[in-house]
């Protein structure tokens, strides 16, 4: 990519810009200050919270390592974005060890109970459980694999013991955060499914009453949990009172009076005791010059992101028009979509051809049937990746949509000064997850397991994520660290449920392709076309490119926002980039442990 030149005048004013603070005049506590973006040295932090921002920062100027911030910034954003991620959920994380030169990655996902059948979400008559019903109910929670991906991460890369890397967000947690515009937007939307449960109005509806923004709202039963795992590992998680809590919770939620009861849940403590958060081989594809690495199923965000990579290769998007570039992203995330959908699931139950749907001989033949001047007809069919390729194949019948994937998640991204670099997405599904707190425990658990099919819609078609005992649902979680002649230059990621991958694609293609600044590709207005007759797209983007875009066949449906990405940039001479939304979910927040204004000119690493 060429290099940009940016003044220092106009650095300091994009520095200045990412600066915000949500919420009304009036607020009763002043809100932490927001930097979108942020460059210096000795580490840098990039999450949608300002206080988990800090607490990563403090991690990394008294000396610890990208891996350390990340699980102390994960806990933080348990207490400040409880309805993404805590605890009671999961994720996947990606790490790039300096030392050894290789990333590996960690699978947090959350298993289904070894009691939950292929016809889990099915009712009486077989039919599909009402998706809300679902997601409101102990059937939805899985195991939470969360607390025992950060122990990992810990053993595996990190210097600091758990009960130092959870200190800042147990402190965060007894003293409290201020609440601002999106924590009470989110509680709002919530309030319905929230209010079925006693514990949860308890916790997050203080007083019976919505949280108002600039009060200060404090978590003490989350803070005396991270105080059990501080001292006595995780294991509390897995087996002992905590996990009888969390088990007593999911199979029978307490609900209010006068509440229809919800569905109970399959879990039990033995299939807390027996998981696992396992270390597998991260996917790899070579771009434009550069090594890109994703996460492997059971997250078809690796797969997915970098087949469409791989088919995008083929075309110079460097060097036609915008929406000529738009409208091939468009066209190779649904081709990727088609064939996440037909083939991706957990490998320990299904066969997943992962090493043909990252093949450059898959992506030409898959990359084919694009034409510059019009778009594919969608739904489009998945394609064979058999081993034996070669001209268009014959038209075939489209590939059934996904099931439904809930918005919500967090994503963190951290780089130290020695080169490692953490690339973490960790969620509870649905924002608010399953709506049931564990009483007396501070945290929500999750609703992971509505991200199974809930049943095939085509018999005759092999379903890969069907539910079974002890299976991992498909995630669309894209956790990426991108590396040039073996050296860390960027890492990304995004929250945002099936558009997690569309958002880290887009991101990569304004960055690598474009021309566009980390910040620029973060901030840029989105569509997400997932091989649906319509496609979403944010109204800047209809605005801006959506009248050329329709001239060529593409469909979109509007949508508010898409995705909230955060990324790092290694720059050269050991400067560090941080870069977070602008405006998307209430703006994120960025942070370096120095922060240095300099000259710009240079210093982006040529990226294609």
């Amino acid at each position: 990519m060429p290099r940009r030149r940016t003044s220092l005048f106009a650095l300091a004013t994009l520095v200045a810009g990412g600066i915000a603070a949500a919420g009304p005049a009036a607020a009763q506590e002043p809100l932490p200050e927001k930097r979108s973006l942020a460059i210096g040295t000795g580490g840098a932090v990039a999450t949608v919270d300002p206080d988990a921002t800090r607490i990563g920062l403090e991690v990394l100027a008294d000396g610890g390592n990208a891996a350390d911030a990340a699980v102390a910034a994960a806990a933080a954003l348990g207490v400040t974005e409880p309805y993404s991620a805590g605890i009671g959920g999961g994720g996947f994380f990606v790490y790039h060890d300096a030392a050894t030169g290789t990333v590996s990655t960690i699978d947090g996902r959350e298993t289904a109970p070894l009691a939950m059948g292929a016809d889990a979400f099915l009712d009486e008559q077989g039919d599909p459980l009402p998706f809300q019903e679902a997601v409101q109910s102990g059937l939805s929670v899985g195991t939470p694999g969360t607390p025992l991906t950060w122990a990992r991460a810990l053993e595996l890369f990190g210097t600091l013991p758990l009960s130092e890397a959870l200190a800042g967000a147990t402190r965060l947690a007894d003293e409290g955060f201020v609440v601002d515009e999106t924590f009470r937007q989110q509680t709002a939307e919530n309030e319905e499914k929230f209010r079925r449960f006693p514990a949860t109005v308890e916790l997050f509806l203080p007083g019976g009453a919505l949280p108002e923004v600039g009060t200060r709202l404090r978590n003490p039963d989350l803070a005396r949990t991270y105080e059990l795992l501080a001292a006595e590992g995780v294991e509390p998680m897995y087996s002992g009172a905590l996990a009888e809590d969390v088990v007593r919770t999911a199979q029978d939620p307490t609900e209010a009076p006068g509440t229809a009861p919800v569905r109970a849940g399959l879990l039990e403590l033995g299939d807390l005791e027996r998981y696992e958060a396992l270390v597998r081989e991260p996917t790899r594809i070579e771009y434009r010059g550069l090594e890109v690495y994703g996460m492997a199923p059971p997250s078809s965000g690796g797969s997915t992101v970098g087949e469409a990579l791989n088919v995008l290769e083929r075309f110079p998007l460097a060097d036609v028009p915008e929406d000529a570039a738009l409208h091939h992203y468009l066209e190779a995330s649904a081709l990727a979509f088609a064939d996440r959908n037909a083939y991706v699931g957990d490998p320990a139950h299904v066969q997943v051809p992962l090493a043909e749907l990252l093949s450059d001989e898959f992506a030409a033949e898959r990359a084919c049937g694009i034409a510059p001047d019009r778009a594919l007809t969608k739904p489009l069919p998945a394609g064979d990746p058999d081993g034996e390729y070669g001209p268009c194949p014959a038209e075939a019948a489209a590939t059934p949509p996904a099931g439904q994937e809930g918005p919500s998640t967090t994503h963190l991204t951290v780089a130290d000064a020695d080169g490692n670099v953490a690339s973490y997405t960790l969620t509870i599904e649905q924002t608010g997850g399953s709506g049931i707190t564990v009483p007396g425990r501070g945290f929500l658990l999750n609703n992971e397991l509505t991200d199974f099919t809930f049943a095939p819609a085509d018999v005759s078609t092999p379903e890969p994520n069907l539910p079974a005992p002890g299976k991992r649902p498909r995630s669309s979680m894209a956790p990426t660290i991108v590396l040039q002649d073996g050296a860390p230059v960027l890492a990304l990621g995004s929250p945002g449920g099936a558009t997690i991958i569309t958002t880290v694609l887009q991101t990569l293609v304004g960055r690598v392709d474009r021309d566009l600044s980390l910040l620029d590709a973060i901030a840029a207005p989105r569509a997400s076309q997932r091989n649906a007759a319509a496609g979403q797209a944010e109204p800047g983007f209809i605005e801006a490119h959506g009248p050329q875009l329709t001239a060529l066949g593409h469909a979109f449906t509007p949508t508010p926002e898409i995705g909230a990405a955060t990324g790092i940039e290694l720059l050269p001479g050991g400067l560090l980039l941080a870069a977070a939304e602008p405006e998307r979910r209430g703006g994120g927040s960025a942070g370096v442990v120095q922060d240095v204004l300099v000259e710009a000119d240079g210093l982006a690493p040529d990226l294609g």
